[in-house]
């Protein structure tokens, strides 16, 4: 340990490491705490069979304006060294669509990092609207107000181990901006847009507040909101953040499990639950819970309220 005093007064004490005598992971938190807040690619894609692909990254920035140039990294992944899906697509297909990231989808994002199984779609599983480009054949989430349709100019691997990025630099050949978001100017509200940043760990920021956390998907992979009920779906009141803290979970409770949460919950229901009016009393309930942190009991009631 080293100390060291300037000459304002700060005095910092610090620990030191040389990364060779580190694991990949403990370096991958290091760098993810000491840079950050990083911006959130939400990129999009598709192979050479026409299956697309939804995933977030935090590997991100700008590096030109002439010619526009993106540059993000998907690494590989630190436990067995394999690919993500997003790098095998941009080696088949060398286009991707790159949306911001605002504060209203960041646990919809949050959730399409789960390492689902070929051939998913993310789209659906995270509950995002796909519309076509005009530009490239990857689809863009037209919740976002911010899209860049790319060309992948080159894909620079930058090692062969796990957690080794590749720098997949893109050029934008169109850009696609909510005017709701624009100001008089011409220039990009950050109030608007309200983009969400990363740091380490489960903590993110965003640009009209401070830190928050969303837990990180499960390794295990979340139902997905494609599997929450129609109903809920299409219900118009939770948000697409807390439907996806729902399709977080690992698995619907039994319907034996959610008899015995709904009766904990309403001691002595006068509704049908599967009715308009017991819909709307499960919906409230059920935001009440989410923002209890019972997802699991939230998620049950969800099961409740059938569908048809």
């Amino acid at each position: 340990m080293s100390s060291a005093t300037t000459p304002s007064g700060t005095s910092w004490h610090f620990e030191g490491w040389d990364p060779a005598n580190l694991d990949t992971m403990s370096v991958q938190n290091l760098l993810q705490g000491a840079v950050g807040p990083r911006p959130v690619a939400l990129a999009s894609t598709i192979n050479r069979h026409g299956e697309v692909n939804l995933s977030p990254f935090s590997f991100f920035n700008v590096f030109s304006a002439n010619p526009p140039v993106l540059i993000f990294s998907p690494a590989l992944r630190v436990r067995d060294g394999s690919s993500k899906h997003t790098l095998r697509n941009v080696m088949e297909i060398p286009e991707v669509v790159i949306q911001v990231v605002p504060f209203a989808l960041v646990e919809q994002v949050s959730l399409a990092s789960s390492e689902y199984a070929d051939g998913v779609n993310e789209f659906q599983k995270v509950g995002l609207t796909a519309w076509p480009s005009l530009k490239v054949a990857p689809p863009r989430v037209a919740e976002s107000p911010v899209q860049m349709e790319c060309k992948v100019m080159e894909v620079k691997p930058l090692g062969t181990e796990g957690g080794a990025g590749n720098l997949v630099i893109c050029e934008v050949v169109y850009f696609h901006v909510a005017r709701e978001v624009l100001l008089p100017t011409g220039s990009i509200d950050p109030y608007a847009v309200d983009a969400v940043a990363r740091l380490g760990g489960d903590w993110y920021t965003r640009s009209s507040m401070g830190l928050f956390e969303v837990e990180k998907p499960l390794r295990t992979c979340g139902i997905g909101v494609d599997a929450l009920p129609k109903w809920l779906q299409e219900y118009g009141t939770l948000d697409g953040n807390r439907l996806a803290r729902l399709g977080n979970q690992p698995s619907i409770p039994n319907i034996e499990r959610c008899k015995e949460i709904f009766q904990e919950q309403f001691t002595a229901p006068t509704f049908e639950p599967s009715s308009p009016e017991g819909r709307s009393e499960l919906v409230l309930r059920i935001s009440l819970l989410l923002e209890q942190g019972q997802t699991e009991q939230a998620l049950a009631l969800a099961m409740m309220g059938k569908d048809g």
